[in-house]
């Protein structure tokens, strides 16, 4: 059997990460490790080849004492999203922005950045109810809460395709980006190969 060791940072979205493993998860013959944590404690286990691939949400460079090789494998569009509702009207961006209670990213976040950016460009004074690190939670709460969020898409694919969640629109110029991170070596597991090339 072969083994597959993958760190993820403790912020990166659930479902991207399932998407991304999803042409291995079936095999038999692979034992997966799964661990999460932040992304110096991730990287120094990537020197040291604990893990053989960080997932990352923020890209990193290289050192001489931490050859990395770091790609950008998917980017995400970012939406607002919230419960829909009966005789509920076409949302209308920016105009119904100040109408709205949103849930946002924590304001380390890259996503959160661009959105500032977004809203100051475009002289909007966002109404906000909640800052969330943490994007199971902020998924979590925009189904329960009533109130819109700023999140990709990926984060709430299921409760959209549930119905539980809608769309109301794609956020322009705001993009969630991912990354996997490697050591330089000349080795690379075949089941690693598999999911960087479906990426």
């Amino acid at each position: 059997s072969q083994e597959l060791r993958v760190g993820s940072v403790a912020t990166l979205s659930r479902n991207f990460q399932e998407n991304l493993l999803s042409p291995v998860l079936r095999d038999a013959d692979l034992h997966l490790v799964l661990e999460s944590a932040g992304l110096e404690e991730l990287l120094e286990r990537l020197r040291v080849h604990r893990l053989d691939v960080v997932l990352s949400n923020t890209p990193v460079s290289g050192t001489d004492r931490m050859p990395l090789r770091c790609r950008r494998i998917a980017r995400q569009s970012v939406c607002l999203v919230g419960r829909p509702g009966p005789g509920r009207k076409r949302y209308r961006f920016p105009d119904d922005l100040g109408d709205s209670a949103l849930l946002l990213p924590g304001k380390n976040s890259d996503i959160r950045t661009q959105f500032d950016l977004l809203c100051e460009r475009l002289q909007l004074q966002p109404n906000i109810a909640a800052e969330v690190d943490d994007m199971a939670m902020l998924r979590l709460l925009t189904r329960d809460s009533g109130k819109l969020a700023v999140v990709p898409e990926v984060v709430v694919q299921d409760e959209l395709a549930q119905g539980v969640l809608e769309k109301r629109c794609e956020l322009p110029d705001v993009y969630e980006n991912f990354y996997a991170i490697t050591a330089r070596r000349h080795f690379q597991p075949a089941p690693l190969k598999a999911i960087l090339a479906a990426a």
